[in-house]
């Protein structure tokens, strides 16, 4: 593993995706993550066990940490927590509202105990306002932030598909727990940061919530095309497959019409001469599109619109992904054998990439009680 945050000891309570999520990251970058775990366990164990009996989710989120297994509602390993946590760098917990508080983890009161200490508190709707008691999963976050309200057809909204309001948040923590530290080794002084995963999202929704509250009116559902710009969306290829692409500008339509659809004056065609007047007819244009795709099969569309250099992508099943030819691989090992993963997106000169294995429940709970005792 990289050494780059080798020096740095984070200790986590945490569950599910958010904290977990960041936590991995510095993980990764070779800091030293204490996992502190109920004794059933981190619940996103049993998300379910499609991974040779283990979670898909713990798998990704949970490498190269310890699990360290305690009660802290029990005065004794509460204690111990409190070491632990004496020793730290960084504190993060992402524990149901006030939970952290009420069991004697209130941040504030650790960083006027440890002025050096970093924490990280993660929540859904923050500490303050009126929905701060409120639980918050990632579906009834990307609800209340309006996320589903742009995402899905004009018949209906949709979930995105992965969960985006944890994995912003757990990226949200990383990035400030890295200014924290940096800012740290400045000056000396710890750090509170607040996360939340409804303030990620509502950053997300800048644009939408800007044109409602400018005049535009909020972006309708549009599946796979875009409200506002066209041709944007996925169109079928002979008898198999979908091509997307995305026009950005009149150049590109103009290249379009002449080198694939082979047509040069529709770019000067009063029905799509500008990308308004394609958004406003974007009917008849997506039928002339599909006329033309129709004729060709994947890879004789995608060589020609390569030629005319115009961005295209395949619409993929995750089948594809699975197959596809940049992605990435890393080998992490498990209680039950090694899994491959998908490598970190971040790429380093030099850096092997290998990732730490994923811990057993409480497997390091002995050895860092004798360390830490």
């Amino acid at each position: 593993m990289t050494s780059r945050l080798k020096d740095v000891l984070v200790v986590s309570v945490e569950q599910a995706v958010a904290a977990p999520f960041a936590t991995s990251r510095l993980a990764d970058a070779g800091a030293r993550i204490i996992k502190i775990e109920r004794p059933e366990g981190d619940f996103a164990r049993n998300y379910d066990h499609h991974v040779h009996g283990e979670c898909s989710w713990f798998v990704w989120l949970n490498r190269g940490k310890q699990s360290v297994v305690l009660d802290f509602k029990q005065p004794e390993d509460a204690a111990f927590l409190h070491r632990l946590i004496g020793r730290a760098d960084v504190f993060v917990q992402n524990l149901a509202p006030g939970a952290a508080t009420r069991a004697g983890f209130d941040s504030e009161n650790l960083r006027a105990e440890h002025p050096g200490l970093i924490t990280c508190d993660i929540s859904g709707y923050g500490e303050h306002g009126p929905y701060r008691d409120m639980k918050a999963y990632d579906f009834l976050v990307q609800c209340e932030a309006g996320i589903a309200a742009v995402t899905g057809t004009p018949e209906a909204p949709a979930r995105v598909g992965v969960s985006a309001c944890d994995i912003g948040a757990g990226l949200n923590a990383y990035g400030a727990i890295l200014e924290a530290l940096y800012a740290r080794r400045q000056g000396g002084a710890g750090a509170g940061i607040a996360i939340s995963l409804f303030d990620g999202m509502a950053d997300w929704m800048n644009v939408p919530l800007m044109h409602h509250l400018h005049g535009a009116g909020a972006p309708g559902r549009s599946g796979l095309s875009h409200a506002m710009i066209a041709p944007y969306g996925a169109y079928p290829v002979g008898a198999h497959g979908h091509i997307v692409i995305a026009i950005q500008n009149d150049r590109e339509w103009a290249r379009f019409c002449a080198q694939v659809l082979g047509d040069a004056a529709l770019a000067e065609d009063a029905r799509f001469g500008d990308n308004a007047r394609r958004v406003a007819n974007r009917g008849e244009m997506d039928g002339l599109i599909a006329t033309a795709f129709a004729a060709h099969d994947m890879d004789s569309l995608g060589a020609l619109l390569r030629r005319a250099g115009i961005a295209f992508g395949r619409l993929n099943e995750v089948s594809d992904l699975a197959r596809h030819p940049q992605l990435r691989h890393a080998s992490v090992a498990t209680a039950s054998g090694a899994v491959d993963l998908v490598a970190p997106p971040a790429r380093f000169a030099g850096d092997s990439g290998a990732l730490g294995p994923v811990p057993a429940l409480g497997e390091h709970t002995q050895a860092v009680r004798a360390e830490f005792g």
